[in-house]
């Protein structure tokens, strides 16, 4: 018995992420979907010939054909299957962390949104915003985004520059926590996104459009060796959710 063909597959997620993201350029649709340049835009040509895409030959964007625009089907519903394994999980990881959970979902090539949250019941706690967005480079998540996606230095300062962070943070130094993120596995930031907060975060590899679990405390309660330790945990919880989306 064959499998699904792996390039109709891969035009499809191309379709759906236009569908949810609007009009991106080549490079951003092959990382998002996870192509090479040359592959997609391959594919590409191939939709535009269909004329199920577009391309503006001014701004070098792609976007969905007018005729496609309505199709509902290619609204991509991962975000909120992923969201229903997630919650439960997460809700129970709030509550043993006795921290502010969230899972990230990447919107447009500038933004990340919230797309579920849970909470601990602990006297002094954190909360998040239902539906919340900040720039697709700020926070922990940001930097776990970036180390699971494996950019380049000049999209990774391209990501960095509109973030306003809350305490100083100089590229270099946002440069090589991402990489420090690559290899341990998880991303911390220190009050640099909010003052009096701190947050690890782990990138969901390998599943487009790019997602992010991150877990926040308030600052001075955890000692480094225990933030490191929320770090671990995180990795287990994302491990957990893969196996379950699997």
């Amino acid at each position: 018995m064959t499998g699904p063909v792996r390039s109709v597959s891969q035009a499809f997620a191309i379709l759906r992420l236009l569908a949810d993201s609007g009009a991106l350029t080549l490079s951003d649709i092959a990382r998002l979907v996870g192509l090479s340049p040359s592959s997609c835009l391959n594919l590409l040509k191939t939709l535009v010939a269909e004329g199920a895409v577009e391309r503006d030959a001014r701004t070098k964007h792609y976007r969905l054909a007018q005729a496609w625009q309505a199709a509902e089907a290619l609204r991509d519903n991962r975000a909120a299957r992923l969201a229903d394994r997630a919650l439960p999980l997460m809700v129970r990881f709030a509550q043993d962390a006795e921290a502010a959970v969230g899972l990230w979902k990447v919107v447009s090539r500038d933004r990340i949104q919230l797309a579920v949250r849970a909470e601990s019941d602990a006297g002094m706690r954190l909360s998040l915003a239902d539906d919340q967005r900040q720039p697709l480079g700020g926070g922990a998540a940001g930097r776990a985004i970036a180390a699971v996606q494996d950019i380049d230095e000049a999209e990774l300062a391209r990501r960095y520059a509109p973030v306003r962070w809350q305490a100083e943070l100089p590229f270099d130094v946002y440069r090589q926590q991402v990489r420090d993120a690559a290899v341990r596995g998880f991303a911390i930031d220190r009050g640099f996104a909010h003052r009096g907060v701190s947050t690890v975060a782990v990138g969901l590899s390998g599943v487009a459009p790019g997602f992010c679990l991150s877990a926040s405390v308030v600052a001075g309660l955890r000692s480094d060796a225990e933030i490191e330790a929320l770090g671990d945990e995180l990795i287990l919880l994302r491990n957990e959710l893969i196996l379950q989306a699997a």
